[in-house]
């Protein structure tokens, strides 16, 4: 079985300043298998650990929309944010991209996806995984309605440590078989056990003195 780590940022993100070797470094020492590098509004940290890690690197993205977060997986180039869901979402499709949602129903996370618009892409079949356990998030509830909502729209549950520091890796992954890419992966996901808890909500300061110092740059 693998161990995946499917939401991690790296210095590449606006909030972040983990350096890409030592994500490899901590993900070696923690048995993790594949991560997902999701950094906000680019893909150019994913490519270029995709290049050194010794393990399976899952390019990916956060992108924000006028209505939200969505994560774009399997991804090969950036996709800009600030543009409609519908925009996003057909963006990564033609990629050959899978469309996860990121930290659904979490209420105190402003870049939350809106309920009604994550209602209306899951009936047009447009969202292919949710993310269910998202150790930032700081209150379960949200997590508990995340996890209801994909087993009531058949949808692949996903985990992620959302992690914007070294010490956060691994707090949540999926423990789930090996797949060679994009087209077993979903396979794979079905198969997975979720796993981990949340972090400490102090992490969140961490993340905003990184966005405060990268802005007086």
């Amino acid at each position: 079985m693998l161990k995946a780590d499917l939401h991690i940022h790296t210095e590449y993100s606006m909030d972040c300043a983990t350096p890409l070797d030592e994500i490899v470094t901590c993900c070696k020492e923690l048995g993790i298998g594949c991560v997902a590098i999701v950094d906000h509004g680019t893909v150019d940290g994913a490519l270029k650990l995709k290049e050194i890690a010794p393990f399976m690197v899952i390019v990916g993205e956060e992108i924000l929309t006028h209505d939200g977060e969505i994560m774009g997986l399997f991804l090969r180039e950036t996709i800009p944010s600030g543009i409609s869901t519908d925009d996003a979402v057909a963006a990564i499709k033609a990629q050959g991209g899978l469309v996860n949602i990121p930290h659904p129903f979490d209420r105190l996370r402003g870049s939350a996806i809106d309920d009604q618009v994550l209602e209306g892409l899951v009936s047009r079949g447009q969202v292919d995984a949710l993310e269910v356990l998202n150790s930032r998030s700081i209150l379960g509830r949200g997590l508990a309605l995340a996890k209801l909502f994909a087993e009531k729209h058949c949808l692949a549950k996903t985990a992620g440590s959302d992690a914007h520091s070294p010490s956060e890796i691994g707090h949540a992954y999926l423990e789930m078989p090996k797949f060679e890419g994009r087209d077993d992966f979903l396979k794979a996901v079905a198969r997975g056990k979720v796993c981990g808890g949340r972090s400490s909500p102090l992490v969140h300061f961490r993340s905003l003195a990184n966005r405060l110092r990268k802005q007086r740059r």
